[in-house]
């Protein structure tokens, strides 16, 4: 089990690496604008190598481990799509090139591959010495959950009061402009910090945050760090492609946002029952996935009238 494991650690960091490598050095070497069928493409590709590598943990794992793969990758691509919400207002209040955006995406998924393993290796090591932990997470998904549904129609966020924002027009030296893609740039000698490289940390602080919200969700799961740590990654590394085939329709899942709710409500009423009654990892993936379902469909069925941008 344990050689088992480590293979599929060192399979997991090569195809990661060599994929990121492909994307920006072959793929998008030159900066342009994505197409809705691109980023459908490539959206469908992180989907199926998602798919391939939960296939190659029921066969090395088990079953068991497989099942707690998909259910947390459906958890963080469920709990994802409000980032997207956020790419789109933080990408059109700096108004960044469309040809750019990409790019930005692709260097905050970098940075988010070093965070969220910082913070999950924090979280379970935390768990694992104080177990009340876990059932304090249980607690703070029923509360986010509430929250979300009580606050679901205020989508609007004051980047004007973003502290990162403020502190960083504050420390570092910024140009006006954008130049080309580039995060930095010189002039007069002296080197600074471009638009851009504050529209990174913006998004990138942003995905920390939501990631108070999505790691214990996935705790709620599972606590094998190869797990949380390859689910997440996986459904962050489609998250780019999935902002530009629907950044234009985003508004459309109008339900979405409920099934979140009741998703984040239910791992949470999981996690305070643990000590009581352990519900299969196979039950709650079916859970999570009518959900999900149930959400889409009403979505579809009974849209509400806004029109995609």
């Amino acid at each position: 089990m344990i050689d088992n494991e480590l293979l599929l650690w060192v399979a997991f960091g090569i195809v990661v690496l060599a994929l990121l490598a492909l994307d920006l050095g072959v793929f998008h070497r030159k900066s342009h604008e994505i197409s809705i069928k691109e980023a459908l493409i490539w959206s469908a590709f992180w989907i199926a190598i998602a798919l391939i590598f939960n296939i190659a943990i029921y066969i090395w794992l088990g079953f068991d481990l497989a099942v707690e793969f998909a259910a947390a990758y459906l958890i963080e691509r469920a709990l994802s799509f409000d980032n997207l919400f956020v790419f789109l207002l933080v990408l059109s209040y700096f108004k960044v090139p469309s040809v750019y955006q990409y790019r930005v995406l692709f260097w905050g998924i970098i940075a988010a591959l070093i965070f969220r393993g910082i913070f999950i290796m924090a979280g379970i090591e935390l768990i694992d010495r104080f177990h009340w932990v876990l059932y304090l997470f249980g607690a703070f998904l029923i509360f986010t959950g509430i929250k979300i549904f009580l606050q679901r129609d205020e989508k609007e966020m004051d980047l004007e009061g973003n502290p990162v924002l403020r502190l960083s027009r504050r420390l570092l030296p910024c140009t006006d402009e954008y130049h080309g893609g580039s995060f930095f740039t010189k002039i007069d000698g002296r080197t600074m910090v471009t638009p851009l490289f504050i529209v990174l940390l913006v998004i990138e602080t942003s995905d920390l945050i939501f990631a108070i919200d999505s790691v214990p969700a996935v705790f709620g799961i599972t606590l094998d760090p190869f797990i949380v740590y390859t689910s997440n990654i996986f459904a962050i590394l489609g998250l780019r492609a999935l902002y530009f085939a629907l950044a234009g329709c985003m508004l459309a899942f109008c339900y979405l946002s409920h099934g979140i709710t009741v998703i984040l409500i239910f791992i949470g009423v999981k996690m305070l029952l643990a000590g009581v009654y352990e519900i299969p990892p196979a039950i709650a993936l079916g859970i999570i996935i009518a959900v999900l379902a149930l959400s889409i469909l009403l979505s579809m069925v009974r849209p509400v009238k806004t029109e995609c941008r």
